[in-house]
């Protein structure tokens, strides 16, 4: 198994064969994370428009429908992304000092904490079924002034995909788990821990202005 040492022409083992040096490939990396991120902003930044434009028109029934989520349930869900951003930087930070150990742990203790996002969020949605606070031409429930259908569109609209991001999340983070667990990375080369790093933050930030806007705000 290859980990830090280097192959046969003095090239280090990480180096792709169509980068001529580990700088210009981290360089590379990095830059095409961040655009990557920028659209992932300009994707979720369409939606937030969205929420703007029918708080406008529908003032009062956002304040009435917003009533009806779980403020405890969101801040959990809050506290707990917000901790998997520190173990996340936590990871970065032992794959930059080389220890492999700290590593895995912390990569697991992230994606721990990423299911039990999930499995709360899971709560939340199952309440809303019952309830029949669903989106459209689904809505069922009673009681609520205004459009409230229009409100929990919205709401679904943007955990939901927020939601997908989650998993997408964790998806890449087992793949960087297993590379951790395989030796893959040193503090020589550590690109893909942080690039998944960013992700992840990103994530992360998405709820930080989802939560205010949906549970918060009236």
């Amino acid at each position: 198994m290859i980990t830090q040492a280097t192959e046969e022409h003095g090239h280090p083992a990480h180096l792709e064969h169509h980068f001529s040096t580990p700088e210009q490939q981290k360089s590379a990396a990095k830059l095409g994370m961040w655009i990557f991120l920028a659209t992932e902003i300009l994707f979720f930044g369409g939606l937030f428009m969205a929420y703007g434009a029918f708080r406008y028109f529908y003032p009062g029934t956002f304040v009435a429908a917003h009533a009806y989520l779980s403020i405890p349930l969101g801040g959990l869900n809050t506290m707990i992304l917000i901790t998997s951003s520190l173990t996340m930087a936590l990871a970065v930070r032992a794959a930059q000092l080389g220890d492999r150990k700290l590593l895995v742990r912390l990569l697991g203790l992230t994606l721990l904490l990423a299911s039990g996002f999930l499995v709360v969020k899971g709560f939340e949605y199952s309440h809303k079924l019952h309830e029949g606070l669903l989106p459209g031409k689904y809505f069922s429930a009673k009681g609520i002034a205004g459009l409230p259908h229009i409100f929990f569109g919205i709401y679904f609209a943007m955990t939901g995909l927020h939601g997908v991001h989650v998993v997408a999340g964790m998806i890449v983070i087992s793949w960087v788990l297993i590379r951790a667990r395989q030796g893959r990375y040193s503090a020589e080369y550590y690109t893909p821990v942080e690039n998944v790093g960013l992700y992840w933050h990103l994530v992360d930030l998405i709820w930080i202005f989802l939560f205010p806007l949906l549970y918060l705000v009236k």
